[in-house]
């Protein structure tokens, strides 16, 4: 089935309350495209291994929404319109040009699938859930993993620097908390290294369906894994209830910019001697987050690198 879709022109200044006109109407879902630049708090909630580049805010904004054919577009537009014009008179709405075209009806859940397949990260087969392992990686270390709407497929490098040092110092008694978990896949991971016991916290709360399906498909019970939804750096629930110093590694796969408030923080979950391993690091911001972790007071012991992204490893002091 095509959608009809309509992209309005706006401003920033506008957009919110143009946004809730839009949906007073009866239109159920608008995307908004502007220039504005990420606050802190944005920055905190994103769940993406790669912080998106933004141009400069231009004052301009484009508000897009769908109409199904039956819809009775013309009388629709035609109180968008009315809308928009008396709101003229205490904001600037800016042009408003109302641009019009066909969109076919797409799964954007699964659309994305076609672009994710199996690949390795050293020796470990990463393989969506929908792909079959080949009888000629029967012998290799197996992980399924199907993201779903949260974060996660273990392809950026990023989450490759942060596999490789889990590996490393990863015990048959490791407790691992895993900062920003999404699809599981570090907490999982670590389990099938030989860790103990895997406990992952996030903002999104499509972080624990899809940890727990991927959990399912790769036989992890859930009483070796533990996902919990909230903001570690701030939430002192969350901090209580994932516990002190009882984490023998503390992964943060996140946004340095995220990774300098959170350290001084997460390291009261870390035992002495815990190793933490932090990466999501652009090259440029190297040096912000190794002087975090030494002013949090801990020995950096690593920095290892894959394309322009940086992991920074390091040890709580002993007791």
């Amino acid at each position: 089935m095509k959608w009809n879709k309509f992209r309005l022109k706006t401003t920033t200044e506008a957009e919110d309350i143009v946004s809730s006109m839009l949906m007073e109407l009866g239109i159920q879902g608008v995307e908004i495209e502007d220039k504005i630049p990420l606050t802190r708090q944005d920055k905190e909630q994103m769940f993406v291994d790669i912080l998106p580049e933004t141009e400069e805010d231009d004052g301009v904004a484009y508000l897009s929404f769908y109409l199904e054919p039956e819809e009775d577009k013309d009388k629709i537009l035609s109180d968008v319109r009315r809308e928009l014009k008396e709101m003229a008179s205490y904001v600037n709405v800016g042009e408003c040009l109302i641009e019009e075209s066909q969109t076919e009806d797409v799964d954007w859940v699964n659309n994305w699938k076609q672009y994710f397949h199996q690949f390795y990260v050293d020796d470990i087969l990463i393989i969506p859930s929908w792909e079959d392992v080949k009888p000629e990686d029967n012998d290799k270390l197996v992980i399924h993993i199907d993201p779903g709407t949260a974060f996660g497929t273990g392809m950026h490098e990023t989450t490759q620097l942060c596999i490789r040092q889990i590996r490393k110092y990863v015990t048959e008694s490791t407790r691992i908390l895993d900062v920003g978990c999404g699809s599981g896949i570090l907490g999982m991971l670590a389990l099938k290294f030989g860790a103990a016991y895997s406990v992952g916290t996030d903002l999104d709360p499509c972080a624990i369906e899809a940890t727990h399906e991927n959990m399912e498909v790769n036989g992890i019970s859930q009483d070796r894994y533990e996902v919990m939804i909230g903001n570690i750096i701030d939430d002192k629930e969350i901090q209580e209830k994932v516990g002190y110093e009882c984490y023998d590694i503390v992964a943060a796969n996140i946004l340095a910019d995220v990774l300098v408030p959170l350290t001084p923080v997460v390291i009261h979950q870390l035992k002495p001697g815990g190793i933490y391993i932090t990466s999501g690091i652009i090259d440029d911001k190297e040096q912000t987050v190794v002087d975090a972790v030494k002013a949090a007071g801990l020995e950096v012991l690593d920095v290892t690198y894959q394309g322009e992204w940086v992991c920074v490893t390091a040890r709580k002091q002993s007791a």
